[in-house]
């Protein structure tokens, strides 16, 4: 079947794109499921994480605050994830209405150094438990099929399901995104790839490989 994502991009001074690529339909069919967990590499895994190691614990830290905020404000209400990469925070799960959709957003948005924010809360009724069971299963069968791959780095994405549509986070190039997003449409299960993408260049991705981006300095440009 034809695939053809859409690209909304907003461009950056230091030529990193923050991209939302909503598409890549999946056909609900069934087939082989190439990379099983047991073909899972210590050499694919072995690239350094290209946020600095100062982003990576301030995602940690953002995504647990994003997660405790949203528990003690709406309860059992909401059935929701935040998803965090480079401060930015990714919006899944159900919420009853549109307008605790948006104060959930609100909410989330008082925490400190968010760079932006995407908010994909589903209006309707809580996942069930089986359901989520199975979106964790696809979460793995994704991330094994991208290490399985070879061609692309697996640990420069963050990847996360909600009712059967993959997301995809991370600071890659856009071959590196394109070519992540036809691997987890391919995987049995998935309706939809959305990209949360940061693009860096491939002169970008060079650097980053040759001295990895494991210093103070933001890669993402300024805060």
């Amino acid at each position: 079947m034809s695939r053809n994502p859409l690209f909304f991009a907003r461009t950056r001074s230091s030529a990193i794109s923050a991209v939302l690529v909503a598409s890549l339909a999946a056909p609900l069919l069934g087939g082989c499921f190439v990379g099983a967990m047991a073909g899972i590499t210590a050499g694919s895994l072995a690239a350094a994480d290209r946020r600095t190691v100062g982003t990576q614990v301030e995602d940690r830290t953002l995504q647990v605050k994003a997660e405790s905020a949203i528990r003690e404000s709406f309860g059992e209400n909401v059935h929701i994830n935040a998803t965090v990469y480079n401060r930015q925070i990714l919006l899944t799960g159900e919420a009853p209405d549109e307008t605790i959709r948006s104060q959930v957003e609100a909410r989330v948005s008082t925490l400190p150094n968010i760079r932006l924010i995407v908010n994909d809360i589903q209006i309707g009724f809580k996942s069930s438990l089986s359901a989520r069971s199975n979106d964790a299963f696809i979460t793995g069968k994704v991330k094994a099929s991208l290490v399985d791959a070879q061609d692309i780095f697996a640990n420069s994405f963050k990847v996360t399901t909600e009712a059967g549509v993959v997301y995809l986070m991370g600071l890659v190039t856009e071959r590196e995104a394109n070519r992540a997003a036809s691997i987890a449409a391919g995987v049995p299960g998935v309706v939809k790839v959305v990209k949360v993408l940061e693009l860096i260049s491939e002169a970008e991705l060079s650097r980053l490989s040759t001295t990895p981006n494991n210093g103070t300095e933001p890669a993402a440009g300024p805060r």
